[in-house]
């Protein structure tokens, strides 16, 4: 993984060098979607966190799958991801001293540290930060929907529920209740809603204070692109942003993307590996309320490479400075949806008519690119008609590590939504 660490570092240079001064606004890089030994990753945390820490990043969630990292927990080395090599790197980079082992009928087995054991050797303010985050892995039936809380205080089991809007609606209100009790900012965000083909657009358009999504997930399991039944997820953003705020006058949906790392000993893109997928945070501080506040705010960016200079809105137009790299070429997309929009729609069906539980089919009104700039800057003015306005920067650089082939580094800036009249 090491030459894949050069290459996301390379990517946060400029970043770093731009900075503003400690106590004013700057940019944060964080990951809010990372897997270790505590469920499924294949090494142990603070080998992965400090990957994160020394490839340039400023925070990170540790995101395992209805499990904090809490409490005295042995695993079976012979039978563990990763197995024996995992250890012995462990072992080297963290250092005899630091690893236990115990032998049990025969057995190997390697003590997982906790969370608060490991962050004291990693963090350190104002340059690095690990949040506690979990995956609440739920379902309805066939159809997994996973939620993340990042910040989170104690474990949340998952609620269940009697359809697909009713489980995400448990569980949300049960990470906001948690919030609300323990006075601790924590966010919620829905993972992958392709994953299973689990979470459609009419679904999460209903879900109340579920404010982010992932919009792209480095998982190769994950279907970002959809197929000629599903939608992708940018499609599903574009629908729900429009639904959303002009007919059911809810909140905004915001866009992520994060790594859902689990390998970290391969690189291949049939494996969910680490620097895909993050967050650039604009916030004063590198602090669990000042990132939350911001992301809620929506001041931050999600890229697969490309890395943004500036961002600005001032209510009438959305203003975007690439950190260009030469001889590499930018085109940004600005994507809207205007009112008296053809709001038709129909369900995908079967040969035999029967409705398909996937997202409807809309017209091409909703998510249309209403301009198009090829480079560093480019300015949208609002012309008055727009439910919202969104951009997408794409590099002519193709990604590191990409999961399609030939797949090409890009930004997501979060929508611009005008004065409702």
């Amino acid at each position: 993984m090491r030459a894949l660490c050069w290459a996301v570092l390379l990517a946060a240079v400029s970043v770093a060098q731009a900075a503003p001064p400690q106590d004013a606004p700057r940019w944060w890089k964080g990951n809010l979607h990372t897997h270790t030994l505590w469920s499924d990753g294949d090494d142990y945390p603070e080998v992965i966190a400090k990957w994160y820490k020394d490839c340039g990043y400023q925070f990170l969630a540790l995101t395992d799958h209805n499990r904090l990292q809490t409490g005295e927990r042995w695993m079976d080395v012979m039978k563990s991801k990763g197995g024996p090599p995992a250890l012995a790197h462990y072992r080297k980079s963290w250092g005899e001293d630091w690893v236990t082992t115990r032998t049990v009928d025969g057995k190997l087995e390697a003590r997982l540290k906790t969370l608060e054991e490991f962050r004291k050797r990693l963090e350190v303010p104002g340059k690095f930060l690990l949040l506690q985050g979990q995956e609440v892995t739920d379902q309805y039936k066939a159809f997994p929907v996973h939620i993340n809380a990042s910040n989170v205080q104690a474990l949340i089991k998952p609620q269940g529920g009697s359809n697909v809007v009713d489980v995400m609606q448990r569980n949300v209100n049960a990470i906001l209740a948690q919030r609300r009790q323990t006075g601790q900012p924590i966010l919620p965000h829905l993972n992958h809603p392709n994953f299973g083909w689990g979470v459609t657009a009419e679904d999460l358009m209903q879900v109340k204070g579920e404010r982010f999504f992932e919009v792209y997930n480095g998982h190769p399991s994950v279907h970002n692109e959809g197929d000629k039944t599903h939608a992708g997820t940018e499609r599903m953003w574009d629908i729900i942003l429009t639904r959303r705020l002009a007919e059911l006058k809810s909140e905004v949906l915001y866009g992520l993307a994060t790594d859902d790392a689990h390998n970290y000993h391969s690189v291949s893109n049939k494996l969910s590996n680490p620097g895909r997928g993050w967050v650039m945070v604009r916030a004063a501080a590198l602090k669990p309320a000042a990132l939350i506040a911001a992301l809620e705010a929506g001041d931050f960016y999600s890229s697969s490479g490309v890395q943004l200079r500036d961002v600005q809105r001032d209510g009438a137009a959305l203003a975007i400075e690439i950190e260009a790299e030469p001889g590499v070429e930018y085109t940004t997309y600005f994507i809207g949806t205007r009112r008296g929009y053809d709001a038709a729609n129909e369900p995908i069906r079967q040969p035999s008519g029967e409705a398909l539980r996937v997202t409807h089919r809309y017209s091409d009104d909703i998510g249309r690119v209403l301009a198009k700039v090829v480079g560093p800057k480019a300015t949208y003015r609002l012309s008055g008609d727009e439910i919202y306005v969104r951009a997408k920067v794409v590099s002519s650089k193709t990604m590191t590590n990409p999961l399609l082939p030939g797949e090409k580094q890009a930004a997501w800036i979060q929508p611009l939504v005008p004065a409702r009249p």
